[in-house]
Parts: structure tokens; C-alpha cells; sequence
């Protein structure tokens, strides 16, 4: 098996899972949609089977690039909620707090890996 095999099932099994915790954990994930989009829980909802879905379909050649630009544009939608997490001082009350670097450094750095993560296990 290739760098690229291992690369893109590492990835698909993150997005299951992390498509999974969505309805697992909503408590954690609703508090992270700004509060000026409206149906928190929907978009939660919405953006866990995404996740789900694109993470299962990644696995597949036949719907694999598909899969990848739904990635693409699922982790461009979520930059708003990584800067509304910023501007809330990287912490919500009884909820998830971190460092100001940390949430920077998801912004900066994790994120754009991610998309390059994608975009490289795309075919």
C-alpha cells in the first residue's frame, strides 16, 4: 500500500469519526457555530453527516474526487466558526477553552494541512 493509501484511509477514518461525534457530543460542537447563523443544532447535524459521508465516500475511486471537494468546501465553511471561536477568547463558558495559540494555530495552520490533506489523497 502507497503513502497516498495510508494518507487517504487515516483521513476518511478521521472525517467518520468525527462526522460520528457531531451526534455523539453535540454540546460540544453547537456552542462553536457563530451565533449569527441561525439553527445551530441543524448545521451541527448537517455538517456531522457531511463529514460522515464525504469520510466514507473518500474510501471509494468511483466517488473519491467527489468526496474530496465536499471536504474542501465542508472545511471552508467551518473558518467561521474557528474565528467566532477566536473572538469569543478561545473559550466557551462550560464548555471547550484553550490557549489564544492554540485556536490560532488550528486557524493558521491545522486547517490549511488539512485542506492540503485532501487535496493530496484526492485520486
Amino acid at each position: 500500500m502507497t503513502l497516498k493509501k495510508y494518507l487517504r484511509a487515516i483521513l476518511a477514518g478521521f472525517m467518520v469519526i468525527a462526522g460520528v461525534n457531531h451526534f455523539l457530543q453535540p454540546e460540544f460542537y453547537i456552542p462553536l457555530i457563530p451565533d449569527y447563523l441561525p439553527f445551530p443544532g441543524a448545521i451541527n447535524s448537517v455538517s456531522g453527516s457531511l463529514e460522515f459521508l464525504f469520510g466514507c465516500l473518500l474510501i471509494w475511486e468511483r466517488y473519491r474526487l467527489f468526496a474530496a471537494y465536499g471536504l474542501i468546501a465542508l472545511l471552508l465553511l467551518f473558518i467561521p466558526s474557528h474565528t467566532y471561536f477566536i473572538s469569543l477568547g478561545s473559550c466557551i463558558p462550560q464548555g471547550l477553552c484553550t490557549a489564544a495559540w492554540v485556536s490560532w494555530t488550528r486557524l493558521i495552520l491545522v486547517h490549511p494541512l488539512l485542506l492540503f490533506w485532501v487535496w493530496y489523497v484526492r485520486e
